[in-house]
């Protein structure tokens, strides 16, 4: 996250080499004359800030430049001095009326290529004025994953895509050069969709180096050939292509390609008989073109719910990345596709081949901004909150319908993240409430898997040990054991919830506040704090009580064990020793 949020010293109208003015001093020390301009430098960029931030200072400003229907206030003679672009814009404007403020669109003076967004217009600005670059804002540069560390999610990548585009256009150039960098840490370290927008903005900007690394990355993945050439200019297709050519598995891929090229072609045209016709005469299905997938992706919802209603494909098919139909819904972002799939039995609980879920993937497109949008009566609703909401029920609704993932070669750290708090979780159900986690636990048979203990020595008291490691375990392996130990423990979580609601809710809410803290570790802050963390912990433990009575009273765990008489008799012999 330092990566995102530091600003760079080069680029500060505090740097140090402002200070070689005053060697030459006769009465100063040139280490005071360094300091008193520093000093001096800083001020001044406070005050010009003050012109942009303060309220009270908007009187001062002689144009407005309208971004995202938003108008921001601006002094065209420090945009003038700063930007190349803003001088040779305001020049056309001399004869403008000196009563009213000029009012320009940025859309309509940008070029046709890129966006620019308000908040990175207005971070943009707020360097020109100041000559500092500040924090990204989070509400724009973050997801709303909680698992996530934002330090590659689509959102932090798309914030510095749009102020590289700011940078470049507006003729910056020593912006130019701070976010290229920040761009080319993203590329081997984000998921191959993501380069995409970074491939787009090197093409467009002339940034030669990052546009080279943004291919290489590109024809070393496995993103198909006919997304590639629907999404990049077609002399930067044709680079990927030639480097794909010297790859054996180029080979594979190009065997059906006519066929499924034209069954995609007719989907591209919105063309559902035609899609009909080509499937009905060629020995390609719609999975095997993986045309559903296409389809959520590129074409209109209500063409989605023609092709669909074809039921000439499944819903739940993989194709060769482990990406089920549902998973690029997600990507895409579009409730009515989203509602269409689950109508047709798409699997919500489906995990991709790097652990992820439609809710996990979903989250990870969406902002803060997005995602907490006000709502009300005449206002759009955000589509990214509503598909988010919509997979979230679905999941909740059908909590046993879980998805065994396809194994990726190595371990994403979400996945760890997520392993740990599932661990915790039911190790607090253990301790609390030990016959009803004896009970999930035995459905979900979480014994016949092996406990996840993260990156802690076995010194830190929880299971684990060096000597039991197996060193002939592949990454491969590792996955797999590792996820279907994650499916186990949720399925124990949404037994849990099903059966034994009262106990779920008291967990819900001390993992929530928690999350971070160990049961036995020191106490920390203030005795103020400290007081009003005991008082919190004996309150869950009254929650906690309350809810063992309540789930005991209601014989939860008695139609449970009926409900699964089916099951082996170690399941009734462990309700007996623990009753």
């Amino acid at each position: 996250m330092a990566t995102l949020t530091e600003p760079s010293s080069s680029l500060s109208f505090t740097s140090s080499h402002f200070s070689n003015v005053s060697t030459g001093s006769n009465h100063i020390s040139s280490s005071s004359a360094s300091t008193l301009e520093v000093i001096s430098l800083t001020k001044l960029s406070s005050n010009l800030e003050q012109l942009l931030s303060s309220p009270d200072c908007d009187y001062y400003t002689d144009a407005e430049i309208i971004v995202d229907g938003v108008p921001v206030g601006v002094h065209r003679c420090i945009l003038s001095a700063r930007s190349k672009f803003f001088q040779e814009l305001f020049k056309k404007d001399k004869k403008s009326s000196t009563i009213e403020r000029p009012k320009y669109h940025l859309k309509e003076v940008l070029p046709p290529y890129g966006a620019i967004g308000h908040e990175a217009f207005v971070y943009f600005l707020s360097y020109i004025y100041t000559g500092r670059l500040k924090p990204f804002p989070l509400d724009v540069s973050t997801c709303v994953d909680s698992l996530c560390a934002h330090d590659s999610c689509r959102p932090a990548i798309d914030f510095v895509v749009e102020l590289m585009y700011a940078s470049s256009i507006l003729q910056v150039p020593e912006l130019v050069s701070s976010f290229q960098r920040r761009l080319c840490n993203f590329v081997e370290k984000s998921l191959v969709e993501n380069v995409i927008p970074i491939l787009l903005v090197a093409f467009h900007c002339n940034l030669t180096q990052l546009l080279d690394q943004c291919i290489e990355r590109v024809a070393r993945s496995d993103l198909y050939r006919l997304c590639i050439e629907k999404e990049v200019p077609l002399e930067v297709s044709e680079r990927i292509k030639q480097i794909r050519l010297k790859s054996p598995q180029e080979d594979e891929e190009e065997k059906d390609s006519p066929k499924v090229g034209k069954i995609l072609k007719a989907l591209d045209s919105d063309d559902v008989e035609l899609v009909k016709l080509l499937l009905t005469e060629s020995d390609i299905t719609l999975d095997e073109a993986n045309g559903l997938h296409y389809s959520v992706v590129y074409s209109d919802p209500k063409v989605v719910a023609e092709i669909l209603a074809l039921g000439l494909g499944d819903v739940n098919h993989r194709n060769s990345r482990g990406y089920t139909v549902l998973h690029f819904a997600a990507m895409r972002k579009e409730p009515s596709i989203i509602i269409s799939l689950l109508k047709k039995g798409a699997n919500a609980s489906a995990f991709a081949s790097d652990g992820r879920s439609s809710v996990n993937i979903c989250r990870r497109l969406t902002t803060p901004k997005e995602y907490h949008t006000k709502t009300g009566k005449g206002r759009e609703a955000s589509k990214a909150r509503l598909c988010i909401d919509l997979l979230e029920r679905e999941v909740r609704r059908n909590p046993m319908v879980v998805d065994t993932p396809m194994c990726s070669l190595s371990m994403p750290e979400d996945l760890q993240m997520r392993l740990l708090y599932l661990e915790k979780r039911v190790g607090l159900a253990q301790l609390f409430f030990p016959t009803e986690a004896n009970v999930a636990m035995d459905i979900a048979n979480v014994e016949g898997t092996s406990e996840f203990t993260g990156l802690h020595p076995p010194s830190n008291g929880l299971t684990g040990n060096l000597s039991q490691v197996d060193l002939n375990e592949t990454p491969h392996m590792q996955t797999k054991r590792l996820l279907t130990r994650m499916e186990a423990l949720m399925k124990t979580v949404e037994t849990g919830r099903r059966y034994f609601p009262y106990g779920s809710e008291v967990l819900d809410k001390y993992m929530e506040e928690y999350i971070d803290d160990d049961l036995h570790s020191e106490e920390k802050g203030s005795p103020h704090e400290r007081r009003l963390k005991r008082m919190r912990y004996r309150e869950l433990k009254d929650d906690v009580q309350k809810a063992y009575s309540k789930d005991k009273e209601s014989k939860i765990a008695r139609s449970c064990l009926s409900a699964a008489s089916s099951s082996p008799s170690s399941l009734r012999d462990a309700l007996e020793n623990s009753t």
